[in-house]
């Protein structure tokens, strides 16, 4: 009796471990797709889709999956990450995206997604940069002396940025907050004709992310650099201080990049993901290609960039607030 005991026992136990190793091996299967496409919130040529495939590229390599990339640009990246938040959660999707379809979009309007419960931070990617550069519309050398002359001439500085509630027109409102100055906004739609009239000197101060174009304008003089928004100085431009050295520590705003996932996303995946993101961003050759072109390579743990996230949303929100910003 004992001894039948035992041998259903054993029995049980062998179809259990058999039951569990099918379990797994089934789980497994699933827990890297065979193909997996990131979706690029901007248009295809940009810094953010080249980062994005160099990534795609990168983690092709380490998964041993496909991973392919889809452009879904418009509406300041908020269509590319509401395609994220509709995706099925099985880890085939994934979005690479500035967080300011996170954290300032929904201050300024109604969208089709809610940041924290349709949105799963997978890790931080990079931080882009705004660059603060003078036009030959004025001799300002320094931030320090466009502030006083700014003060002495009250709207007479223009400042342009890429429109309404850009970062770069959030930075100008957080700076007049805590200055008092009297700047005059230039909102413009796209960064071609901006750029035209930068060179021109159609107004003094153009506030831009960090990208190859305007890193060549600033080698042949035709801009220059006053400061940047940062969490520190660029190793490309040494000598040019942040807004927090200079005092502005809530204007000293970046356009910080990183990979999300739909929300219900497995956590084991989104842990591999993570893992393997930041991998990458070790790789000396993609560090290279983000440097190169000014902007930052970032990585940590989807936790620390969820915190980012929240912290950024708050800030922003009282920015918006404050000054009464509206979108277009």
């Amino acid at each position: 009796m004992n001894w039948k005991i035992s041998r259903r026992a054993l029995i049980a136990a062998a179809c259990v471990g058999a039951c569990a190793a099918i379990a797994a091996q089934g789980a497994g299967a699933q827990t890297i797709p065979r193909t997996i496409r990131i979706i690029v919130a901007y248009p295809a040529g940009g810094v953010s889709d080249v980062v994005a495939r160099g990534l795609a590229d990168k983690l092709t390599q380490q998964l041993g999956s496909t991973v392919i990339v889809e452009n879904r640009a418009g509406a300041s990246g908020t269509i590319g990450v509401d395609a994220v938040a509709k995706a099925q959660p099985d880890g085939a999707t994934l979005g690479f995206a500035a967080i300011s379809p996170l954290v300032l979009s929904p201050h300024l309007g109604r969208l089709p997604y809610d940041p924290f419960k349709d949105i799963a931070p997978v890790a931080s990617v990079m931080y882009s940069p705004v660059l603060l550069l003078a036009t030959s519309a004025t001799g300002t050398r320094d931030f320090r002396s466009l502030l006083a002359d700014a003060k002495a001439r009250p709207g007479d500085i223009r400042w342009a940025t890429s429109g309404p509630a850009s970062l770069g027109h959030i930075i100008l409102e957080q700076l007049r907050a805590d200055t008092g100055v009297d700047i005059t906004h230039v909102p413009y739609k796209g960064g071609g004709q901006q750029m035209t009239d930068a060179i021109s000197g159609q107004f003094e101060i153009l506030s831009t992310n960090a990208a190859p174009p305007v890193s060549a304008q600033i080698k042949t003089g035709k801009l220059r650099p006053l400061a940047v928004g940062a969490p520190a100085r660029l190793e490309g431009m040494p000598n040019v201080p942040t807004l927090t050295e200079l005092g502005f520590r809530s204007a000293s705003l970046s356009s910080q990049f990183g990979v999300i996932a739909p929300a219900g996303t497995p956590l084991a995946l989104l842990g591999r993901y993570n893992d393997e993101i930041n991998k990458a961003l070790a790789s000396p050759d993609l560090r290279a290609r983000l440097i190169a072109t000014d902007n930052v390579p970032t990585g940590g743990s989807a936790s620390d960039f969820a915190k980012e996230i929240r912290s950024e949303y708050d800030a922003m929100g009282r920015i918006v607030r404050e000054a009464n910003i509206k979108a277009d």
